[in-house]
């Protein structure tokens, strides 16, 4: 017998936390069609001797709604193995749309995601009005991955109530619009609905997003609609609230939804212990509630390449005047600059002064000056220690080391799970999934899309905290279920053919690099990744040895 594709000789690790066999996988069409010995050729096939042969991994929180129009590619996730991204967190959509609303999204999402207002308006066709047509539109646009959305209560509510939607209660009238025009986005395909109450997710003009302080009844009301049709509720909560926010989502799932929610670790265990003491409590009640964590800790890239600098932290403006004239100057004039002593003293001297910038330093982390970055270092490691190593003000290591690596040195800037320690017992947790690397956004300041290839490289490799059966199983089944996805993040006969062959012993991320190739010029920070001998998706190989082959067999998989 003939097969379309077979892969070889490959250690089989099928997602479903069994141990690894030893094997084949033959491929028909988009379809797995015989694991083990596999007899009959292949009309391509993948030698896997040495490698790992899993499902392809889903990416539970992206914002990808923007860049599908100009990079159907969906990098940086396609390089690490992803053949599965969810669209629609945080409430931002695009869709449901008026004619005239362009403008306000596409603001709305530049303000949360740091995604380009240009670029967005540019790079859509915005040809759709509901989200079933959205769906339709991205369809149109061939992704190399698979796609599942989610419609966003930011875009609901302005859809229903305007200019009303973003500071005004809602009334019974607008909630049950609202209802209805979620409940037939869930027909249209929307696997579900996703809303924020984080406070720091802003519109342009400084007020809060849409849906932001809505009302328990409100969610409730929608969340029901969701629930009648099997549908998902993700949340961003407000973690100013806590213990008010998690009795929200097992109101919520009690109207038979499954519900997701982003989670981080804390700068101590008991931000995560308080969280997870909740969740057991409501899932030992049979409620579905799933965290999503990003498996490392989260933040900016500095460096004088990247042009992320003291200036600016988590959106804030240190009031760093000196620093700001610097980032508008090209790579080149930049490393002319800081040539200059006086430049340097006046650089130095203004952080010096900024209480708020020298804070920074605590949290910056240096990558390091090899192939793959340093995301692990002690959390006293940081550039505060390595100035009082060198008995320098952090500024001036900071200067120095840029100056010595000819611009090339790059910085982490931990904004969230500072502490690995804490982050390692929320990561544990058997209802908490790895992912929030929010791919597609934050694209000039952060790059934590390759958050798959460290949950290989690092917890399961390194730590050795999960087997690499679990390791895969939380990357692969686990979400599949929550996404409802029942032929997909397992590898069985009959089961869709997303596939990786994976070096698990050797895989790695690479260092984060700034290009510019956004509509408009726009910059953005990529990273890629070795060690990924191949990712099938759909039955066709979209990656061999670390590159893309230009395959876009992706499907928009509708809930």
């Amino acid at each position: 017998m003939v097969h379309d594709l077979v892969i070889r000789d490959g250690t089989i690790v099928d997602g479903t936390g069994a141990a690894p066999i030893q094997g084949d996988v033959a491929i028909d069409g988009d379809i797995i069609t015989a694991i083990g010995e596999v007899h009959g050729r292949g009309r391509q096939e993948i030698q896997a001797d040495g490698q790992s042969v899993t499902p392809g991994f889903i990416d539970l929180h992206t914002h990808f709604d923007a860049q599908i129009g100009w990079d159907p590619a969906l990098t940086p996730v396609s390089w690490h193995g992803v053949t599965t991204a969810l669209f629609g967190n945080c409430g931002v959509t695009f869709a449901p749309c008026k004619p005239g609303d362009h403008e306000f999204l596409a603001g709305m999402m530049e303000t949360v995601e740091d995604i380009p207002k240009d670029a967005i308006l540019a790079g859509l066709p915005w040809d759709w009005e509901s989200y079933g047509e959205y769906l339709d539109s991205v369809s149109d646009l061939n992704p190399a991955i698979n796609i599942i959305g989610m419609v966003g209560h930011c875009a609901v509510r302005f859809y229903v109530m305007g200019e009303r939607s973003i500071e005004e209660t809602a009334t019974e009238d607008d909630i049950r619009e609202m209802s209805a025009v979620v409940g037939q986005s869930v027909k249209d395909g929307a696997v579900g609905f996703s809303t924020t109450r984080f406070l720091l997710h802003f519109l342009p003009d400084g007020r809060l997003v849409p849906g932001t302080h809505a009302e328990h009844r409100e969610l409730l009301q929608i969340a029901k609609a969701v629930g009648d049709l099997g549908g998902l509720m993700q949340t961003v909560i407000n973690t100013d609230e806590l213990e008010n926010e998690l009795d929200l989502l097992g109101e919520e799932a009690r109207l038979n939804n499954r519900i997701l929610f982003s989670t981080t670790a804390g700068r101590n265990t008991e931000y995560g212990d308080t969280i997870a003491s909740k969740v057991d409590l409501m899932r030992a009640e049979g409620l579905d509630i799933s965290g999503v964590t990003i498996p490392r800790s989260g933040g900016n890239v500095w460096g004088f390449s990247t042009g992320n600098f003291f200036g600016r932290d988590r959106g804030l403006d240190l009031d760093t005047p000196e620093w700001h004239r610097l980032r508008t100057l090209t790579f080149e004039e930049r490393m002319a600059a800081i040539e200059n002593p006086a430049i340097r003293e006046a650089l130095v001297n203004e952080i010096k002064n900024n209480d708020a910038a020298n804070n920074v330093s605590r949290r910056m982390y240096w990558l390091g000056d090899g192939d793959q970055p340093n995301y692990t270092r002690d959390r006293y490691d940081s550039m505060e220690s390595l100035a009082s190593a060198a008995n320098e003000h952090p500024a001036e290591t900071f200067i120095r080391m840029a100056r010595e690596s000819g611009g090339k040195a790059l910085f982490h800037v931990r904004s969230f799970s500072v502490n690995l320690e804490a982050l390692e017992k929320v990561i544990k947790q058997d209802w908490v999934l790895p992912g929030l690397g929010d791919a597609g956004a934050h694209v000039s300041q952060i790059s934590d899309a390759g958050w798959s290839t460290f949950m290989l490289s690092h917890w399961y490799r390194d730590k050795g905290i999960f087997t690499l059966s679990e390791a895969v199983r939380r990357m692969t089944s686990a979400p599949a279920r929550v996404l409802g996805l029942r032929d997909r993040g397992a590898l069985a006969p009959g089961m869709r053919a997303d596939i990786n062959v994976v070096d698990a012993e050797q895989v790695h991320e690479c260092m984060p690099e700034l290009v510019q190739d956004f509509p408009c010029g726009a910059s953005r920070l990529i990273q890629r990744a070795v060690g990924y001998k191949a990712t099938v998706c759909n039955g066709e190989i979209i990656l061999l040895d670390d590159e893309l082959t230009g395959a876009r067999s992706g499907q928009i998989l509708r809930g």
